[in-house]
C-alpha cells in the first residue's frame, strides 16, 4: 500500500464538463486522501459545496496475494460502486465494466496522470454505453492544496 503515498494529502478538485465554460466564482471542492485503520486502507473524502453534486467517500484496498487494488466508492446519493484500480507511480486508473452494488447502465473509467512533481493529477472520466466505445464524460483534475 505504500506505493499509494503520493495520493496522501489535501487536493483542490476541478471538474470541467465538455462544452461548458468554467465559472469564475465556482466553489472550491476539496478531496482528502489519508491512511485509515493503521495504514491498511487509503480513504478519499471529497466535499462538494455545490447543490445537487454528491459528496463522496472512497476506500482503496489491496489484495495481499497479488497486490491488486480495489476502490469501494460511496456517495451522498446512496450510490455504491466497485472499481478495479491501478497505479504505476504516475498513471492512476479506475475501471468499472460490470454490475456491482448499483445498476449498470454504462461502463466507466477514470485515467489520471500525476505531474512530474506530483502536485497535480490531470484526469478524465470516460463512459461507454452498451455496444459503443469510450467517450469523454468530463475532465477531473486535482491540484495539491498547500
Amino acid at each position: 500500500m505504500s506505493q499509494l503515498d503520493p495520493f496522501v494529502g489535501t487536493w483542490v478538485v476541478d471538474a470541467r464538463m465538455p462544452g461548458v465554460a468554467p465559472a469564475a466564482d465556482a466553489p472550491v471542492v476539496r478531496s482528502v486522501f489519508e491512511w485509515i485503520l493503521g495504514g491498511a486502507y487509503l480513504a478519499q473524502r471529497t466535499s462538494v459545496p455545490i447543490p445537487g453534486v454528491p459528496d463522496s467517500l472512497a476506500i482503496v484496498a489491496t489484495e495481499p496475494a497479488d497486490g491488486r487494488y480495489t476502490q469501494h466508492y460511496f456517495d451522498s446519493r446512496g450510490v455504491s460502486r466497485l472499481y478495479v484500480m491501478t497505479f504505476d507511480g504516475s498513471v492512476w486508473t479506475l475501471t468499472r465494466r460490470s454490475a456491482d452494488f448499483s445498476s449498470f447502465d454504462f461502463a466507466q473509467r477514470f485515467v489520471g496522470t500525476f505531474s512530474a512533481g506530483g502536485d497535480r493529477i490531470e484526469g478524465r472520466w470516460e463512459k461507454a454505453m452498451p455496444g459503443s466505445g469510450w467517450e469523454l464524460d468530463f475532465e477531473l483534475n486535482y491540484t495539491r492544496d498547500r
